[in-house]
This record gives C-alpha cells, structure tokens and sequence, in this order.
C-alpha cells in the first residue's frame, strides 16, 4: 500500500526506528531525521531519505511524527535551531510518540500552533520495541478529532490500537496511567521472582503456572523470564525513561489531589535503579535490587 501523504519521523531511537521501519514497509514516502545520523542508516537503507535537520523534514512533509527522550528534546526539535517552528506549517500536523508531561504537551502544541500554524497531537505509546516492530502497539492520542482521522491511516501501520482519549495532553495524561500501571507491575514482579527463587522454586515455571488465572498478563510472560534469566539486552525500555513517567506521575497527582502510594514507592525503588545501575540500565534491571551481596 502506498502513502498519499507525504510522511516524516524524528528520532530513530529505540520505538522510532522499528515505527519508521513499518512505514516504509507499508510504502509510504518517508523522511527522517537523528540527532546521531548514524542511527538512521538502517531506515536508509529501507529506502527513506535521511534529512539533515527537524526543520528540512517539516518542509516536505505533510504529516510529521516523533519519539523523542524527553519535554526538553521535543523543546529543542520544535524551537531551536531548524526547528519545527522555522519552517511555514499551515495545513502540517505533527503528531508527537514521546512521554511527556500533559502540561508540556498543552503548551508546546499553542506555542507552535501560534509560530506558524502547525497542529499538534500528543500519541504516546506502550508496548515495548517488540511491539513498534511488530505493529502491535497501543498508542493513546490527544487533541482534535479532524487531525485523529487525518493521521490514523497510517498510525495504524504501527500501532494495533490507536484511540483518541480527549484534547491536547489527554494522550499524555492516559499514558501516565499506562505507566502507574507498568512499573508497578514490574516492581511486584521483581518481588515475586525474587521470592520464588529465594524458596527453592524455579521463577521459570511461574509464567507456565499462572497463565490464565487472576495473576497472570503480558507483564509476566514477558517480563518475569527477563528478570529471571538475567536478559537485559535489547532493552524494553530504560530506567531513566520509567522514571521520568512515575516522577510525572507523582507531580500531576500533587497538581490533582490524588493519592499515588504505590507509584511514589515504584518511582522511589527506579531511583534506586538508576543510581546503582545507570539510567540507561533497563528498568527490568529493578529485580537486581533484591540480590544477595
């Protein structure tokens, strides 16, 4: 199937090059954009041209995508140098895949919108790089109906779900949920591993054991045999990452009123992680905090 828009990506990270992948094996007419070029030799080669800047993407693109670090590299991408916003932008819509507070999100989105008439969705997505290879991830978007309709065509390359939860900053808000959720879970089960093989039992058989019952989910199938096996290597996601979400979590949860405990003690055990471990660890590495010394 070929495209009839014109598309671009920005950042061949860990989602976005297998999310771009999908695209050009869909056909569509692609460009993308790394900070480190290098990473983007392997969407070259699938046949998408490598732009020299976020701004010579946004030139001949229709729609724009991008998974990026963080607030302040979406800030950089958008309004530094050959940013988004250098470029004219009417009739443009970019549709960002990053983790980001709703508050950043809100404020990016009017601050460009106001720059040069680019629209904005934030579509931050949970599944892991075995789903952005695979197409299977779930992406929850913000912002206008119009530009939801405009972009799902080809969001559903690379996405099994794709749904429109509200205004600008609903994608993020639900993505913190999603979060509350995932590294909660992945908490409770470093515990569970780590009681199993500590009793005698092998962690392996635990996935095998509790499938189909109330226990049992994608979490445990596919992260419980990391943890056990010591696979960290690709990583599903970063410990810096994991953190950055629940310590947003933390902070919306302040602004709303709502009580988090379980997320503050998740976020806290991440921080541990990341000072014994590295930010770029992966957070599965959590179960590692319960070894023996």
């Amino acid at each position: 199937m070929s495209s009839t828009a014109r598309l671009g990506y920005l950042g061949m990270g860990l989602m976005g090059l297998p999310m771009s992948l999908r695209l050009r094996a869909a056909g569509c007419e692609l460009a993308v954009w790394n900070r480190s070029a290098a990473k983007a030799e392997p969407a070259r080669a699938a046949g998408a041209r490598v732009a020299a800047s976020p701004a010579d993407v946004a030139r001949e693109a229709d729609i724009v995508f991008m998974c990026l670090t963080d607030a302040a590299a979406v800030e950089d991408v958008v309004f530094g140098a050959n940013g988004l916003a250098s470029v004219p932008g009417q009739g443009k819509v970019v549709v960002d895949f990053s983790s980001i507070t709703p508050a950043a999100t809100r404020d990016i989105g009017a601050r460009l919108a106001a720059a040069n008439g680019m629209r904005w969705m934030d579509a931050p997505v949970s599944g892991g790089t075995k789903g952005a290879e695979e197409g299977s991830l779930a992406i929850m978007a913000g912002g206008s109906q119009e530009d939801y309709d405009r972009v799902r065509p080809y969001v559903a390359h690379m996405a099994q779900r794709f749904t429109l939860m509200g205004p600008l900053g609903a994608g993020q808000t639900t993505k913190l949920c999603n979060q509350i959720i995932v590294g909660g879970t992945m908490a409770i089960l470093a515990e569970a591993t780590r009681l199993a093989a500590n009793s005698g039992i092998d962690p392996m058989l635990l996935p095998q054991a509790l499938a189909g019952g109330f226990a049992d989910s994608k979490p445990l199938q596919l992260f419980l045999p990391r943890m056990a096996q010591g696979i960290h290597n690709p990583p599903i996601g970063h410990t810096y990452t994991m953190l950055k979400d629940l310590d947003s979590v933390v902070e919306l949860a302040r602004q709303t009123g709502t009580p988090v405990p379980m997320t503050a003690v998740a976020s806290q055990m991440f921080r541990l992680v990341n000072a014994t471990r590295g930010p770029e660890s992966e957070a599965l590495e959590i179960y590692k905090l319960s070894e023996s010394r």
